[in-house]
């Protein structure tokens, strides 16, 4: 084993990738379809319900057709046990009021019709932002294969999450800024729905002047809020702030489990920091990849390295995140895949894309947290391209240098 093993990674290459690739898809497939064959009456062989987190999704639609109140938690819970119950079986719903109006049409379906058109719609908007990011950086690798072999996509799969939805509004935003500013700044907007994945987007759109973006994105989130008020009643925003208290207390508190979750916060708790020092550390962090993303930006222009080095950090801005939102990384991953890989970043993108399959095992069965590690490393490396992309005012010629998306 020579010094460039791990350096440059020569071992890994695309034969060997595919290779992987397939055993890793093969693998997922294989569970997947385990879990299905195996349950009984949509339960699965551990006791939980098949799709698990949707539950609370589909639980919020009922409630709202019936004229309920989401955000009351005793309610929701036994909204939800009225349809399956079963110890620690309960799903929280803490998102804000803009995302009322996606799960409301699910009430109007039985649970397991609307599983499947949730996941049907939201897999397919991310698999068109990722089949542009491959456009884009010019690689043909085929598309299904990329996606059944990508860890966090099965996680999301099993759990019916909102992952596949916010990544694909994330992924197609940070690609258009340059191109088509409005059309980036809606799905920016949109995306507030899951609010502490964007907190990285105001702050790379203000270092670069993408003004265009931002009125779109603000006009977006505004029309979003009028639309949740008309459709739910004013009272629907003190009623999220209240539980979004309860959120933070869940997250202090490890209800979820620390072991479960991806983030710095999360990671210093397991250690047994305190509540005030996880908090600090997650602060310098995220302030740390704020300003890195503002340097790079500045007087630089929007370039795509800016973009997936923003995506990068996105799960490190939050003490919130869990595996299945890091189908996310897949636009970083396949922008580094793209521009060619530079010494320890083939090693680096290969640890991003296979960690989720890992992370949730090591943290809780050995209190060992992986991820925040591999994502600093991944975002120092996008962000050292970012700072490269484009000269200072050169803004114009960024424009004109993308690649066509149609």
């Amino acid at each position: 084993m020579g010094p460039d093993f791990l350096r440059e990674a020569r071992w890994l290459g695309v034969e060997r990738a595919r290779a992987y690739l397939w055993l890793v898809a093969t693998l997922s497939v294989a569970i997947l379809l385990f879990e299905v064959l195996t349950s009984r009456g949509g339960v699965d062989r551990n006791g939980f319900l098949l799709g698990t987190d949707f539950l609370s999704f589909w639980t919020a639609g009922r409630m709202l057709v019936a004229g309920g109140d989401v955000y009351d938690t005793a309610a929701h819970i036994a909204a939800q046990q009225r349809y399956f119950s079963a110890p620690q079986a309960y799903t929280a719903f803490y998102y804000p009021p803009p995302f009322l109006l996606a799960v409301y049409p699910l009430g109007f379906l039985p649970y397991f019709p609307a599983l499947a058109a949730w996941l049907a719609a939201t897999a397919a908007a991310y698999l068109a932002a990722v089949r542009q990011w491959l456009r884009s950086a010019v690689l043909e690798w085929p598309l299904w294969l990329l996606m059944a072999g990508f860890p966090p996509v099965l996680i999301t799969v099993t759990h019916g999450q909102s992952a596949f939805l916010v990544a694909a509004l994330l992924g197609l935003g940070a690609l258009w800024v340059a191109p088509r500013p409005w059309l980036a700044g809606i799905c920016f907007g949109l995306a507030c729905i899951k609010p502490q994945f964007g907190i990285l987007v105001p702050v790379v759109l203000l270092a670069t002047g993408e003004w265009r973006a931002i009125a779109a994105a603000a006009l977006t989130v505004s029309l979003l809020g009028v639309a949740a008020t008309l459709a739910f009643g004013p009272p629907v925003w003190g009623d999220w702030l209240a539980v979004s208290r309860e959120a933070q207390a869940a997250l202090e508190q490890g209800s979820v489990g620390f072991g479960k979750m991806q983030s710095v916060f999360a990671a210093a708790r397991l250690f047994g920091a305190p509540v005030l020092w996880a908090y600090a550390l997650q602060a310098a962090v995220g302030l740390g990849v704020a300003g890195a993303l503002a340097w790079a930006g500045w007087r630089r222009g929007y370039s795509l390295a800016l973009g997936a080095a923003m995506l990068a950090g996105a799960p490190l801005a939050t003490p919130f995140v869990l595996d299945y939102d890091l189908v996310l990384l897949a636009f970083p991953l396949i922008y580094l895949a793209g521009s060619g890989f530079r010494p320890w970043e083939k090693l680096v993108a290969g640890l991003a894309f296979i960690v989720p399959l890992f992370a949730r095992p090591l943290a809780l069965g050995l209190g060992l947290p992986t991820v925040p590690l591999v994502l600093i490393a991944l975002f120092v490396v996008l962000s050292g391209r970012a700072r490269e992309a484009q000269a200072p005012g050169s803004a114009r010629a960024i424009r004109s240098a993308w690649k066509p998306l149609s």
